[in-house]
């Protein structure tokens, strides 16, 4: 499946209409399906979606703390438990992190770009995924993740 931005979370756009795509994807979805979208689960999403950087499962944790929503670990990895299955967030293995879903209800396996300066997190088409639709086959699952310079951090760099 060809899209038109093959990489989503280094270029220049509305972070605010980004974040509302994903809620509203979200709401949806959830609706369709009868998930529930509990407000912690919605404040989770939230959070990972403030940047579009990697978060640690005590990293949502620490900020539901400070925001009075519940302290204990199962609560945060119940919630970023249900994102990722439900397609609303991944897990970036390499850094045992979290991030929002740049492409929320569309059914890929993306590919990441991580800068090992900022931290920023870009979700990319998968290769294999257009390789494999071609070939036939079907993925179950991939994790592809690549660390580099952001160009942000590249134009810092020089």
């Amino acid at each position: 499946m060809a899209h038109d931005h093959p990489v989503l979370g280094f270029d220049a756009h509305d972070h605010a209409a980004c974040v509302a795509a994903a809620l509203a994807a979200a709401d949806a979805t959830c609706r369709d399906h009868r998930l529930k979208f509990t407000p912690i689960r919605r404040r989770v999403l939230e959070i990972l979606l403030e940047s579009h950087a990697a978060l640690g499962a005590y990293d949502v944790l620490d900020r539901l703390a400070q925001e009075g929503r519940g302290a204990q670990p199962p609560v945060a990895y119940r919630a970023l438990s249900f994102l990722v299955e439900h397609g609303f967030a991944h897990r970036i293995e390499r850094l045992n992190a979290y991030v929002a879903c740049a492409r929320p209800g569309a059914s890929h396996d993306p590919a990441f770009l991580i800068c090992t300066d900022c931290g920023a997190v870009a979700e990319a088409e998968g290769a294999f995924e257009r390789t494999a639709d071609t070939g036939g086959f079907r993925i179950a699952a991939t994790v592809m993740e690549a660390e580099g310079l952001c160009p942000a951090c590249q134009t810092h760099a020089t």
